[in-house]
């Protein structure tokens, strides 16, 4: 084994740890109560939140396709993972981490058949197609008698927890940023910068965008899974164009290409609306003019496209601390 692949499961070893170190942290801090009930509960749709941003990062930010209909795969999700709970005699602790493999596998599919047509377009065209495709399987959900129709589904057992959320929060980003940092996420950045150029130097550039863009699509499925378990009730109208657009703007205000930024953007803005909950009549007007604020005096986002790596904090902790003991040395 080389240097190089020796760094790399190092690397892997150091994220598992402290994902495995964060994840402890916080349910102690939960189960301690030093979080408050309100504010423990509010972890879960920051959670989804968070899936869902990171997950539109991928083909958004990173593969630079511009899509406005991340809420129809989340719609997918929450429905296929619903309907198998409610259907299945397995056991909760089987049941739900299946639903959502089987609400991931059902987005992850649609995103395949929807990328393969509309990953042809840029721009705006493949903007205003993913909103045509978004707003149609709303449509067909509203129209299925199993799924509800315009009444809803009702029924759905409270499965999604604190726990399960925050396992599903840190395998999205911990998948979606190994893929970025591996010889594939430097093929999908290549696709971003220049497709020509990727093209010429033997990417398969339909390959890609199409697996980037499937691979959110799952990932959205999956936090469609979590809000489906969450609320136990599911609404067609919920996943509509101005979901799309709250999930885009997480992305957008972060900064596109980020997943620092997805993070910390997914979390503002859940938890925002609830604070100005005192000034209910004014808050969305607040809400608004703060992402205004930020576009106009930060229009990469807030981050733009820095992310953060451990291993790199940490080489860099570790660096200072020896040049330190050297000039005391010397």
């Amino acid at each position: 084994m080389g240097i190089s692949k020796k760094k790399t499961w190092v690397r892997y070893i150091i994220n598992i740890f402290a994902i495995l170190l964060l994840f402890a942290v916080i349910l102690l801090l939960t189960e301690s109560e030093i979080i408050n009930r309100y504010q423990a509960l509010m972890l879960i749709p920051i959670g989804f939140n968070i899936i869902l941003a990171v997950s539109l990062n991928l083909a958004t930010g990173f593969l630079g396709q511009l899509t406005l209909g991340h809420a129809g795969f989340m719609a997918i999700g929450a429905y296929a993972s619903a309907l198998f709970t409610m259907s299945s005699p397995l056991q909760p602790m089987i049941a739900f981490p299946l639903s959502l493999i089987i609400g991931a596998v059902a987005a992850g599919v649609s995103g395949v058949l929807i990328g393969i047509p509309a990953l042809r377009l840029k721009g705006d065209y493949l903007a205003i197609i993913t909103l045509g495709f978004g707003e149609i399987i709303r449509v067909i959900i509203t129209n299925l008698p199993f799924t509800g129709g315009a009444y809803g589904l009702k029924g759905i057992s409270g499965y999604t927890n604190i726990p399960w959320t925050l396992l599903f929060v840190f395998i999205t980003v911990y998948v979606i940023h190994t893929i970025i940092k591996s010889r594939h996420g430097r093929a999908i950045l290549s696709v971003r910068e220049d497709t020509i150029a990727a093209e010429a130097s033997g990417i398969s550039i339909t390959y890609y965008k199409v697996a980037g863009f499937a691979l959110a699509a799952a990932f959205a499925g999956i936090a469609g899974g979590l809000y489906a378990h969450y609320l136990c009730i599911l609404d067609p109208p919920s996943f509509g164009f101005i979901k799309s657009c709250e999930i885009l703007v997480m992305v957008v205000l972060g900064g596109m290409g980020s997943i620092i930024g997805s993070i910390l953007s997914a979390t503002v803005l859940t938890i925002l609306p609830e604070l100005l909950r005192g000034f209910s009549q004014y808050r969305m007007v607040i809400y608004s003019l703060l992402l205004i604020i930020v576009m106009i005096f930060k229009p990469s986002g807030l981050l733009g496209r820095y992310d953060f790596s451990l291993t790199k904090s940490l080489d860099s902790v570790f660096a200072k601390i020896r040049r330190a003991l050297l000039r005391k040395g010397g």
